[in-house]
C-alpha cells in the first residue's frame, strides 16, 4: 500500500501574515517527514480548498487529512467530511488540541510579557458554534493555569461568552494587570479582534508568527497523521 499523503486542512485567511505563518508550519512537517507528500489546503477563505487538494493528488492515493485547527469544531466535525466524501481513502485525523505541548507553546509566547504573580491571565479563544470546540479550548485554559499556578479566565472572539472584553474587564477588578495569553494558530483577523478587544492589556503573539514554528506544533502535526494511519 502506498504512503499515505498528509494533506494539512487550515481554515484559511485573508492576512498574508497569517498565511506566510501556516505555509511556514506545513513546510517543516515536510521536512519532518521526507518520504511524504505532505500538501496545503483550506476549509474557508483561501484556495485551494479540500476538494481542489485531493483532487491534485493522484486517484489512488490514500490521504490522511489534519486539521490545522486548535479543536474540533464544525469544520472538523462537519465540513472536512463532507468536503471530502467524494473520495475513497481518505482519512481525518483528530485535531492539533487540546495538547498539552500547546500549553508549552502558550507559555513561550507569554514569557516576553514577563507575567507577574499579582497579574490576572485571559486566554482569548476563537469560539464556536459547536460546546465541544469551546470545552476544547476550556481544557487549555485549565491546563495553562495548572502550570502557572493560578486560574486562567477564558475569553471568547465569537460564537460564545463571556467575550474577550468582558473576560478582560471581570479580570481587572481583582488585579495590577491582566495580560492575555493568545490561542489562535497564527495572524489574521481574530488576533487583530483579541487585540482591540483587550483594551490596552498586553496581548501575546499567535502560535504561529513571523519566526520558526514551535517545534511542539511540528510534533502534534506529525502525530496527528501517523495515528490516523
Amino acid at each position: 500500500m502506498a504512503t499515505p499523503a498528509l494533506l494539512a486542512i487550515s481554515h484559511g485567511t485573508a492576512s498574508p501574515a497569517g498565511q506566510a505563518a501556516v505555509a511556514a508550519l506545513v513546510a517543516a512537517v515536510a521536512e519532518h517527514l521526507p518520504d511524504v507528500t505532505v500538501r496545503l489546503g483550506h476549509v474557508d477563505v483561501q484556495q485551494p480548498d479540500v476538494a481542489a487538494s485531493l483532487d491534485a493528488l493522484p486517484p489512488d492515493q490514500p490521504v490522511v487529512i489534519v486539521p490545522l485547527l486548535l479543536s474540533a469544531g464544525y469544520h472538523v466535525r462537519i465540513d472536512l467530511k463532507e468536503q471530502s466524501a467524494g473520495r475513497g481513502n481518505v482519512s481525518i485525523a483528530a485535531a492539533l488540541g487540546p495538547d498539552r505541548r500547546l500549553v508549552d507553546a502558550l507559555l513561550a509566547r507569554l514569557a516576553p510579557l514577563e507575567p507577574a504573580p499579582s497579574d490576572a491571565v485571559v486566554l482569548a479563544v476563537a469560539g464556536s458554534s459547536d460546546e465541544r470546540a469551546n470545552d476544547d479550548c476550556r481544557e487549555i485554559g485549565a491546563m495553562l493555569g495548572e502550570r502557572l499556578d493560578r486560574e486562567v479566565s477564558i475569553g471568547f472572539l465569537a460564537a460564545a461568552d463571556p467575550r474577550v472584553g468582558a473576560a478582560v474587564e471581570a479580570a481587572r477588578q481583582g488585579a495590577e494587570r491582566v495580560v492575555v495569553a493568545d490561542y489562535l494558530l497564527a495572524p489574521g483577523y481574530f488576533h487583530d479582534l483579541a487585540t482591540k478587544l483587550a483594551d490596552g492589556s498586553p496581548v501575546a503573539r499567535p502560535l504561529l508568527d513571523d519566526d520558526a514554528p514551535p517545534t511542539a506544533l511540528v510534533e502534534i502535526v506529525v502525530d496527528r497523521y501517523r495515528a490516523a494511519c
